[in-house]
């Protein structure tokens, strides 16, 4: 008789919060996130050869405006989607420092979609109930590690709704 497995981890293994994951760096460090536990985070698949990369302005304007408040966006670069994100750790962080001057903290590529190897920092974000369909979508991650909200690509990073839903996690 067959054992069927899956990709998503049971519920003994389910991480309680986004802060309990450690993904690695572009540099290949990790990086636990519980370093954001008590913050908000907007977490980003990203891409450097997509429709929606100029997003990368509007998401370091947020994060540079944010920062101090207790907020960060976190990029995870993906090449799920299109395959718009070929490049090396190295060329993604070259692209995003040369053409849009990122500072917010940029993570390894990842797989975004369920499946075989799926990031565990994607398995989390889509268990609630969402998985992004392309590059450029976002997760709006409370203080306490959970998600609070998705926004698809369309979403900006200056879009009103998405400005006060972070407020709102701020505030709360």
């Amino acid at each position: 008789m067959a054992v069927l497995t899956t990709t998503m981890p049971d519920a003994q293994t389910t991480p309680g919060s986004f802060y309990d994951l450690t993904p690695t760096t572009l540099d290949g460090k990790p990086a636990p996130l519980a370093t954001y536990k008590g913050k908000v985070t907007l977490v980003v698949n990203t891409a450097s050869q997509c429709g929606y990369t100029p997003q990368y302005a509007g998401l370091q304007k947020l994060h540079d405006q944010m920062k101090d408040k207790g907020f960060s966006v976190l990029g995870f670069p993906s090449n799920d989607f299109g395959g718009q994100e070929p490049g090396s750790a190295q060329e993604i962080a070259t692209f995003c420092q040369r053409n849009y001057g990122v500072t917010f903290p940029m993570f390894s590529k990842v797989v975004t979609k369920a499946g075989q190897g799926q990031s565990p920092v994607y398995g989390f974000l889509g268990a609630s109930g969402q998985l992004p369909g392309w590059n450029f979508s976002k997760y709006l991650v409370g203080k306490d590690g959970k998600v609070k909200a998705f926004y698809p690509s369309s979403v900006t990073p200056d879009d009103p709704k998405l400005r006060q839903a972070i407020a709102e996690a701020l505030a709360s």
